[in-house]
């Protein structure tokens, strides 16, 4: 997954935060849904991205991933961490979780829906507002919990 495009796409949307406040975003492999440290926020939110097998090719959309976003500001300086949930392949045996490919413009949604919450959940900013849809891709199957990370984490929306 391409840090800079998140990390520039998200520089241009925290500029609707409180202007001497510094926000930075990074990738964290290992964090746990519904289990921000002390004194952090969550947001999870289900975008759509294509997956690519690494063992035998074949690629797959999915309208099903989950992101997990955990944030937190101090004395004037904020983070937030992201963790995107990965997929496997249905027809390799033992095949390796992979990455979720997520279009720029499902990206940009997925900041833009974050810098919200950081609105309401940081600064307290009542916004009553409902989060931008993703944009979908044409899937040919249903979703396959099996092969999904966060259904097994037990996180993912079925729905």
């Amino acid at each position: 997954m391409a840090l800079q495009e998140w990390t520039s796409i998200f520089k241009i949307k925290a500029k609707k935060l409180k202007q001497e406040d510094f926000w930075c975003l990074g990738f964290d492999e290992n964090l746990v849904p519904d289990c921000p440290n002390m004194g952090w926020k969550q947001y999870i939110r289900n975008t759509c991205a294509r997956f690519k097998c690494t063992k035998c090719g074949r690629g797959w959309p999915s309208n099903r991933v989950m992101v997990v976003f955990h944030m937190c500001l101090t004395g004037g300086i904020g983070f937030v961490k992201v963790r995107c949930f990965r997929q496997n392949c249905k027809m390799c045996d033992k095949a390796p979780m992979e990455t979720p490919s997520i279009s720029s413009e499902n990206i940009d949604i997925l900041l833009e829906n974050l810098v919200e919450k950081i609105r309401m959940k940081c600064y307290h900013e009542n916004l009553g507002r409902r989060n931008r849809p993703n944009i979908s891709l044409d899937v040919k199957s249903p979703h396959e919990p099996a092969h999904c990370e966060a259904c097994i984490q037990g996180i993912c929306t079925r729905s």
